[in-house]
């Protein structure tokens, strides 16, 4: 397997469109370079299109979700249920960064997973501090602790200047979903 001589970190965050394509974009161009990516999607319960495009690539990119977002829309804090599901989803995702299977790490919305308490900060700090060197980390969502950017080598910063969302344009197959 190749491998990468150093793994740097990536934070993909902000309140633009993007983040999650980035990260796939990146497990798309290792795998022309015949690396391995595991991807664990946090509150991501729903068959988005990516699930369906990433079967073709599946000897290279490993895909996983762990738990839902329906109590964001209800206006809820998650019940004990999804935050048990987001913390066994963290841990099978440091199980296969451990494994030496994988030279791409992604953790998809876990930053957003931490706003919703879900998971906390120290999860997510434990689990950078075990990252092994040569393996590349990638964190998406909104809402990045500040502690988290000290800790990156690589930040970028997804801004809304304009979204058709504002006019009514609901989530599009293949575009959003």
């Amino acid at each position: 397997m190749t491998k990468l001589k150093k793994g740097f970190i990536h934070i993909y965050t902000g309140n633009g469109k993007g983040k999650t394509t980035a990260a796939l974009g990146l497990a798309l161009r290792a795998a022309g370079a015949g690396l391995k990516s595991y991807i664990a999607q946090f509150m991501k319960e729903y068959p988005y299109s990516e699930l369906n495009s990433l079967k073709i690539l599946s000897d290279f990119i490993t895909i996983e979700q762990f738990c839902g977002d329906e109590f964001v829309y209800k206006k809820q804090l998650p019940d004990a249920i999804e935050i048990k599901k987001a913390s066994e989803g963290l841990e099978t995702a440091k199980s296969q960064m451990l494994s030496e299977n994988y030279d791409l790490i992604i953790l998809d919305e876990v930053l957003v997973s931490i706003y919703f308490k879900l998971l906390t900060v120290e999860q997510i700090m434990e689990f950078i501090n075990m990252k092994p060197a040569t393996v590349e980390l990638i964190l998406t969502g909104r809402y990045c602790p500040e502690v988290l950017y000290e800790k990156a080598d690589l930040v970028t910063e997804m801004q809304e200047r304009k979204h058709y969302y504002s006019i009514g344009i609901t989530s599009r197959k293949g575009i959003e979903s």
